[in-house]
Order: structure tokens, then sequence, then C-alpha cells
């Protein structure tokens, strides 16, 4: 009986101790809060503010004819501008000068000079636009004179600071300096700018 009596206090106060050795144990762990979630806000897209000045460089073809004559060949010079954003629209103003190297029946274009404005549809970092304006082409022989020409183009902002591009332009000059011929050229480029 005594040994009955032993071996249940025994046995109880064994599981009284592991009772008390695991409350002990869960009241010690401390569980973690879970962690926030990390929210990873993407850079913002260049929104373009096309509101500035720049300045540049452009390269290209051209494809002049003077009467019955053609050439083609390569263009390419400076531009500079500047442009201001109202919302969903630009609009600028620029000069262009290139040095060419097109002859046409004997007769070498080696400038064409451009006064421009230009209109076009801000879709954020790109710009798509209309041009127009003066133009003035120089030849070796046959002097120079003054036209038009009308165009489009297409910009791309590659940050706050620099552009790149592509503009087709149609000139026309008629009666080339009083010879009664007229000049038409068709130029493509490909233009690069820093923006300030």
């Amino acid at each position: 009986m005594k040994m009955m009596k032993k071996a249940t206090l025994l046995t109880t106060g064994a599981l009284t101790g592991l009772a008390i050795t695991a409350a002990t144990a869960h009241a010690g762990t401390i569980t973690p809060a879970p962690a926030e979630p990390v929210i990873v806000t993407p850079s913002p897209v260049n929104s373009g503010n096309w509101t500035g000045g720049y300045i540049g460089a452009q390269v290209g073809y051209g494809d002049f004819t003077l009467g019955a004559a053609s050439g083609d060949g390569a263009i390419g010079g400076i531009t500079a501008g500047y442009d201001y954003d109202l919302g969903n629209w630009v609009i600028g103003a620029g000069i262009d000068y290139d040095f060419a190297d097109v002859t046409l029946g004997g007769i070498a274009v080696e400038n064409v000079a451009r006064l421009k404005l230009r209109a076009g549809y801000d879709t954020g970092p790109g710009l798509v636009y209309v041009t127009a304006g003066g133009a003035q082409a120089y030849t070796d022989v046959a002097g120079d004179d003054t036209g038009y020409f009308v165009g489009a183009g297409y910009e791309h902002m590659l940050n706050e600071s620099f552009s790149i591009g592509g503009e087709v332009l149609y000139h026309e000059f008629k009666d080339f300096n009083g010879t009664g011929l007229d000049v038409d050229a068709t130029t493509l480029q490909l233009r690069a700018a820093y923006r300030f």
C-alpha cells in the first residue's frame, strides 16, 4: 500500500513537473508578429515635360531635284530650339543648319538652313509632331535662294536631359535664284539633342 501511494505521488509529481515545464516553455516562447509586406513602388516613367531649350545634331539622307537633274547624298548638321509643353500638346520653334554632299547636274548643294515651327502631341516620353517653316539652300555656282518646307517627326526622351528622334521634311524652292528652275528636296534625318 505504501508502495502504491509512493508510486502515485511520484507519478503525480512527475506529471505536475511536466505540466509546469511545458507551461513555462510555452510562456517563454515569443511568436514574432507577421512582417509588414514590402511594397515596391516602381520608379516613375519619364513623364516627358517638354518645356525648355535644346541643342543637338542630326544626320541623314537628302534627295534633291533641280529641273531635270537629280542627286542624293548625305546631309547633317546642328539643331537648336525651344519647346513649350501645354499638357497634351507641345509647341516650339527652332533652327537647323545642315551641310550637304549632293550634286545636281554639275551644281553642288552645300548647305541648307531652316527656321522652323513645330506642334505635336505629348505621349509622355514621346512627342509626335508636324513642322513647317522657311528654308534657305546654298549652292556652289547657282547662288542661294529661300523656300519653304513641311514635314513630320517623332522625338523620344531618354531621360530629363537627352532625347533622340527622326524627322522627314519636304522642301521646295521656286525659280531658284532666278534660274527659272525649281529645286525640290526630301530629307530624312536622325536627331539627338541635349535638353535644358
